[in-house]
């Protein structure tokens, strides 16, 4: 390696010897080395000649690389990729950095720098102004040298290993505006020097092992905007100084071991929106002067405290307020009896776990939601969305009881409403008049005849039940049932349970309104992806060019908290199949922003005909390899909710249009406002289903099917039917006839018995040989079986991925007689089970030809009029058999894709 270096390094300076001349010679010697210390840089580092190509000028060609008058002043290498070899060993390489004099800035974040940070980094790096090191696997300490880079305005260094103290020297960095040590395992206490760090906005320590109290030199940055301490170890109360920081916007300091009660003082932050202290021991009571000017606050976290008293009022109504968190505190006493002031309405309002009293007010109605469960409110609840358990509510479920009720009120001198119920003294007992006698008989006996009247209704539809299921034992079991049909919208999470269990510190991070109208360039239609049925969604381009897609929700439109349910199930699941939530933004009242990680070849719909962005691939469409690629992808996805999660969760939205694709073709599943926790069992008992009508499908609360992870089987199908066949638009029509009527035609071409049928709605552009056949076939069948109309006769999802993975299984004969006769049972196998209501005999297969023009006529093969197939490779000349009996005809065996399902006795009965 090092002749290699000498030898270009060599060669740069013997042609700039040959060409340049004079004072033009010198400056061509000086580009000459900044060339070779970027291709040094380049070797040592394993950067993909991609990126960097040896052969073109640096300053053009090469991506991160920024010029000014033919010097390098930039590097970016922020996210890139080292090569195959370079992944091997990887170290922190950048040695050859020292010859590039004039960098300004240099960005390594997300890319994998194995090492200590150099001490040289800070005596040889003096015109260095931004150094961004965050995520790239940094360890050891942090440097006193960095101290030297008195002209450093960003240094970034959060999501490493870095472990020690603070040093002392990073005090002298008097230009400092941005400072990130977040997320790594530095311990000891904030020095003192920091007092000189006048220029700083931004401070973020949080996530490390800091302890100690807060020192008074965070007063002293009177710029400071942000501030970030949470997840650490400080102690003792919480500093009356910090009410010095009046440009403060954000202050977090949750997590801790803080103590004490919440000064006064902190009211010279008069500029603070977001405060956050939960968490710690925080206790005293809330002086309402306090927030009576603090009036740009936006978001309020004081959960899991010691706080008591009464809320104030003034913290109720704040103007700009968008989350108030006062959870797992001593608050206590009644709601503020007033009406809201203020124009804008909050979203989340958390005052769960204190010991809060008495009716609820029209100071609630401020909220979009409200949790005030474990308090001990009573009275009515009218037109409120809210998590109300745990209290002394009437008509509301889950309440505590009366003897804790009364007993609490009663400790406080106040009367308790009794959950409604009237508690006036009755009468003294005696012998009752005759006439009330008279009435107690006519009612006895008006309820013993409506008991004797549905006794018998209850035995006559016992015995109906009974005789028709007795009579399906000789039907044939193609029965269809009405389990298909539009998107259920019944079951899904109530708002209030979303907003209640919303963590908004575990779903991204949180964008003010004016961050995404400068990335969306103020939502110009230019930008607009496409109309959601949920929101509007438009591609941008955060600070630092990170690309987005924000979801604009107009909630004056959209009659629905569907945000709310997506925002609660990404605090509550993560998988790499799910589309990444980077943030959100909750400040406006009718407008809410929630924001993606751009997916570069959009979804299925879009990207499965159009011409690709490779020079040397012309096709207009995907290649089977990656719609099987997709196919498997959306199943592992779908496969993590169905049977991952507890409840299982259904997606409610399973089309081409929620498959998200990256620039690798890798699925993530968008759409995600439908999910909720499947709300029946498709599996009931056996008295369940005895007890329901063989043609009904379980309604759910608003008289829709109940949804099931059988639904969003049956949608994955069509789906595949759309990979396959490629006619847009399958998986996203529900009612309309004609897609019925296509998909009914479709379906008679897709049996277990010939492959070659099902060349009759492959998609023409496919170019496929005999093996890929065998796939698309495979997954023809896949497809079938999971459109079958009866919810529980469709597979799994966990199978279906199965059998996704390994497709030639599907079709390819075992070569057992023991598989075979399994095979060909009539209620043992998956065969039968999963195909029993459109299995087609030899002479069904002979009858649907003659019903349907369509359906093509099979060459004649034998007696039994059924083409034989050829297998590659193994299986050539071993499958084929030419008698005249249906049993002969060539049977796939399931069985190790797809296990017996374990059916209800009343199916087996069927």
């Amino acid at each position: 390696m090092v002749e290699v270096r000498f030898g270009l390094g060599f060669l740069f300076l013997l042609c700039s010897l040959v060409f340049g001349e004079g004072e033009n010679g010198n400056q061509t010697l000086r580009l000459g080395a900044e060339r070779v210390a970027l291709i040094e840089l380049r070797s040592s580092l394993g950067l993909r000649g991609k990126d960097w190509p040896i052969k073109a000028d640096p300053c053009l060609l090469w991506k991160g690389v920024e010029c000014e008058d033919g010097r390098v002043v930039g590097i970016n290498i922020s996210g890139f990729r080292r090569t195959r070899i370079g992944r091997r060993n990887p170290q922190f390489g950048v040695d050859s950095l020292v010859n590039l004099t004039l960098l300004a800035s240099f960005n390594a974040s997300r890319f994998v720098l194995p090492g200590e940070i150099p001490e040289w980094f800070g005596l040889r790096m003096q015109s260095l102004e931004v150094l961004d090191l965050s995520s790239c696997g940094v360890r050891g300490v942090i440097p006193s040298s960095l101290g030297n880079l008195t002209t450093l305005s960003g240094l970034y260094l959060s999501g490493n290993s870095l472990t020690g103290s603070i040093p002392l020297s990073i005090g002298q960095l008097v230009r400092l505006d941005d400072l990130d040590l977040s997320h790594n395992m530095l311990t000891g206490s904030i020095p003192g020097s920091f007092s000189l760090l006048g220029n700083l906005s931004v401070l973020d320590m949080s996530g490390n092992f800091m302890s100690g109290s807060i020192p008074p030199a965070i007063s002293s940055l009177l710029n400071l905007k942000v501030l970030n301490l949470s997840n650490n170890s400080f102690s003792s109360s919480i500093p009356s100084h910090l009410g010095d920081l009046k440009n403060l916007v954000d202050l977090d300091l949750s997590f801790n071991s803080l103590s004490g009660s919440l000064y006064t003082d902190l009211r010279g932050t008069r500029n603070l929106e977001k405060m956050v202290i939960n968490n710690n021991f925080v206790s005293g009571t809330l002086p309402a002067i306090l927030f009576s000017t603090l009036s740009n606050l936006q978001l309020v976290n004081l959960g899991h405290n010691n706080f008591s008293g009464v809320l104030p009022d003034s913290l109720l109504t704040l103007s700009q307020l968008s989350v108030l968190d006062v959870s797992s505190n001593n608050f206590t006493g009644f709601l503020p009896n007033s009406t809201v002031d203020t124009d804008s309405a909050a979203a989340l309002f958390n005052l769960s776990g204190n010991t809060l009293y008495g009716n609820l007010t029209p100071v609630l109605k401020r909220f979009s939601f409200v949790d005030l469960s474990g308090n001990y409110f009573e009275g009515k609840v009218t037109q409120l969305n809210a998590s109300l358990d745990k209290n002394c509510l009437q008509e509301v479920p889950n309440q505590k009881n009366i003897s804790e009720c009364s007993t609490f009120y009663a400790d406080r001198g106040l009367e308790f409403d009794n959950f409604g119920t009237p508690t006036a003294t009755q009468p003294p007992p005696g012998k009752p008049s005759s006439k009330s006698h008279k009435k107690t008989i006519i009612l006895a006996a008006v309820v013993g005849g409506i008991g004797v009247i549905l006794l018998v209704a209850v035995a006559c539809l016992l015995f109906i039940l009974c005789c028709r299921m007795r009579g399906s034992g000789s039907q044939s079991g193609n029965q269809r049932g009405n389990g298909v049909g539009p998107v259920p919208t019944g079951g899904n999470l109530p708002p209030s349970n979303a907003a209640a269990s919303v963590d908004l510190s575990r779903v991204g991070d949180s964008y003010t309104y004016q961050q995404l109208l400068q990335a969306t360039n103020e939502f110009n239609d230019s930008n607009l992806v496409k109309h959601g049925h949920t929101g509007d969604l438009y591609h941008g381009v955060l600070e630092g060019g990170i690309p987005v897609v924000v979801k604009k929700i107009d909630l004056q439109s959209i009659k629905n908290d569907g945000y709310l349910v997506e925002l609660d199930f990404f605090s509550k699941v993560s998988h790499i199949r799910m589309v990444p939530l980077l943030g959100h933004c909750l400040e406006n009242e009718n407008e809410k922003l929630l924001v993606y990680k751009y997916m570069r070849n959009g979804d299925l719909s879009n990207a499965l005909f159009r011409k690709t962005n490779q020079d040397d691939d012309g096709l207009q469409s995907l290649d089977w390899i990656t719609r099987l690629k997709i196919a498997i992808g959306a199943a592992e996805g779908l496969s993590y909710l169905h049977h991952e999660c507890t409840p299982p969760l259904v997606h409610r939205d399973v089309q081409a249009s929620s498959i998200l694709l990256d620039d690798k073709f890798e699925v993530r599943l968008g759409s995600l406002s439908e999910v909720c926790a499947q709300e029946v069992d498709p599996h009931q008992s056996r008295f369940t289903r005895f007890m329901r009508l063989p043609q009904t499908s379980e309604p759910g609360p608003s008289g829709t099917p109940s949804p099931s992870t059988s639904h969003d089987v049956y949608c994955f199908g069509k789906v595949l039917l759309e990979l396959v066949t490629g006619k847009l638009g399958i998986s996203a029509a529900t009612n309309d006839p004609s897609m019925k009527d296509w998909l009914d035609q479709t379906l008679r071409h897709i049996s277990m018995y010939d492959k070659e049928l099902v060349t009759k709605i492959i998609d023409p552009s496919l170019i496929i040989d005999d093996d890929l056949l065998e796939e698309v076939w495979a997954v023809a069948i896949v497809a079938r079986s999971c459109l079958n109309p009866k919810p529980t006769r469709r597979p799994l999802m966990r199978y279906i991925l199965k059998a996704l993975e390994n497709p030639l299984k599907v079709v390819r004969e075992e070569h057992s007689g023991s598989a075979r006769l399994r095979a060909t049972s009539s209620r043992g196998s998956w065969n039968a089970t999963l195909f029993s209501s459109w299995r087609l005999s030899s002479s069904d297969a002979a009858a649907a030809a003659a019903a349907a023009p369509s359906y093509p006529q099979r060459p004649e093969t034998g007696a039994s009029g059924l083409k034989k197939v050829e297998t590659s490779g193994s299986q050539s000349g071993s499958g084929t058999k030419s008698n005249g009996e249906h049993s002969s005809s060539r049977r796939r065996h399931l069985k190790d894709i797809f296990p017996e399902p374990e059916l209800p006795d009343i199916e087996k009965q069927g």
